[in-house]
């Protein structure tokens, strides 16, 4: 009979030592048997250069965090044109004991917005398996005038949740984004959206679900 258990840890949990984002992680060596092992394999994308993004993963190896300090999407004033949208891919090796499969249960991010009047921001993420047809998505908009934090939360019914083939080892991707559009006003005003906070860092903390695997 397959049961499903949904695992989640604090932010407080994480690792103190952050693992380089930018590191490829070709596989696992001698992973455990009894838990879940998270490794990076690569973080790439104009929201995270190298050396702009790190990931943590939490002690009970549950979920895990990326701190980002250079991801800002902006629009208007002397903005280049390529600058109203940042993304960040973030492919990960996820190990999970013999005889269970896992999906991306929920994910927190955080970050600051200033939108002008008629400015528009989006922050939005895609979740899949390396190989599957099947991508979930969502989104999260945000109209001018605003400025402020702001903080958006992604969460799967469990129905929906897409599920690591049993058996099979495929990286799991996690495509975030930023837009940003100019407002109806002076076009000298700036509009940007940053996914971190008001100290220069962003916890965003994705959560593991998993489940047995049928038996075969």
């Amino acid at each position: 009979m397959a049961g499903a258990l949904f695992l989640s840890a604090a932010a407080a949990a994480l690792l103190a030592a952050a693992l380089p984002a930018h590191n490829p992680a070709t596989g696992f060596e001698d992973p455990p048997p009894d838990k879940i092992v998270i490794k990076v394999a690569t973080v790439n994308g104009s929201g995270c250069p190298q050396g702009t993004a790190a990931v943590a993963v939490s002690a009970d190896n549950t979920a895990f965090t990326v701190t980002y300090s250079n991801y800002l999407a902006q629009a208007g004033g002397n903005s280049n044109p390529t600058d109203f949208r940042k993304n960040c891919q973030l492919s990960l090796l996820v190990h999970v004991p013999a005889g269970f499969t896992y999906a991306i249960a929920s994910a927190d991010y955080r970050g600051f917005a200033s939108l002008q009047s008629g400015a528009k921001g989006t922050q939005r993420a895609s979740y899949y398996f390396q190989g599957s047809p099947n991508t979930e998505y969502r989104s999260h908009p945000f109209t001018g005038p605003y400025d402020d934090n702001w903080q958006a939360t992604d969460e799967t019914d469990w129905a929906q949740l897409v599920y690591a083939p049993c058996g099979v080892q495929r990286n799991f991707n996690i495509n975030t984004e930023l837009r940003v559009s100019a407002g109806s006003t002076s076009p000298d005003d700036v509009s940007f959206m940053t996914m971190d906070s008001t100290d220069g860092d962003i916890s965003t903390v994705y959560h593991l679900a998993w489940q047995e695997c049928p038996e075969e």
